[in-house]
């Protein structure tokens, strides 16, 4: 009797294992389940979801008077997105949003005679959601991916930790978890799972909460600062903001596209 047994499970596990590794054999499997009445599982979207053709953002630096001005949004993305902010390592840190100076923003625009205001403002910096993300395209497992609305996103399970991505980001938007985040992480929050040692993460432009009708949390505490929307809605307010004021992107000679914008 325990024979049999031992030979049933060791048949069932066979076919289980050709099963997960034949993406044919699993489309067979569900067209069969729908003959039998067995409804296969959808994913529901929210009604209040907010969507774009291309996501963007417009950084008003006009409105910037100091490094102080870009704690709110940068606590509000560290609180939401359980980031690690008591490492000791400096190399160990890990940044979503922060703030640099006009040299490390855009290298090469300096002048000697530029204005004292755009030299001496420290602007909010994070991953520019790029229309041809290099990064994308070094990811061997696709663990980096860019969604239909641009949102250049991350899946921590399928990332092992290769850093391709980050050597080919000419912005330095991405960090990897050298040692586990969790203990480094004041108040865990639940509304966004935590990441675990050699994985790389980034800003996600909050896609968690746009599918619930939420802007990001940047933006709610930019205080006007940031602005969010549809680079394809000429009646958008980024659009808008773009007609009115001009504006610069980081390393734009580079063609990555960045989609977030600056006013100066």
């Amino acid at each position: 009797m325990m024979e049999r047994s031992r030979r049933s499970f060791l048949k069932i596990a066979g076919l289980s294992a050709i099963a997960l590794g034949s993406q044919p054999v699993l489309r067979a499997l569900a067209t069969s389940s729908e003959h039998v009445g067995v409804a296969a599982p959808q994913m529901l979207a929210n009604k209040n979801a907010l969507t774009a053709k291309r996501w963007g953002m417009v950084v008003d630096t006009r409105k910037i008077h100091s490094a102080h001005d870009l704690v709110p949004m940068i606590k509000a993305c560290d609180t939401l997105h359980n980031i690690p902010t008591l490492l000791q390592d400096k190399n160990h840190e890990i940044k979503w949003i922060w703030g640099e100076d006009f040299e490390h923003s855009f290298p090469f625009m300096a002048d000697a005679f530029m204005n004292e205001h755009a030299e001496e403002t420290t602007y909010p910096v994070l991953c520019n959601h790029c229309k041809n993300p290099p990064c994308v395209r070094a990811c061997p497992t696709q663990a980096t991916f860019q969604r239909p609305d641009g949102i250049v996103m991350m899946d921590y399970h399928r990332c092992i930790g290769c850093r391709f991505c980050m050597a080919a980001c000419p912005f330095g938007a991405r960090s990897f978890n050298f040692r586990d985040p969790r203990p480094f992480i004041p108040v865990l929050s639940l509304d966004y799972p935590t990441r675990c040692k050699g994985v790389v993460e980034k800003c996600n432009f909050c896609a968690e909460r746009l599918a619930v009708g939420k802007m990001p949390a940047c933006v709610e505490a930019s205080n006007g600062i940031l602005t969010f929307g549809d680079l394809e809605d000429p009646n958008s307010n980024v659009r808008a903001l773009l007609k009115s004021d001009f504006t610069i992107r980081r390393k734009e000679s580079l063609g990555t596209e960045p989609s977030i914008y600056y006013i100066v």
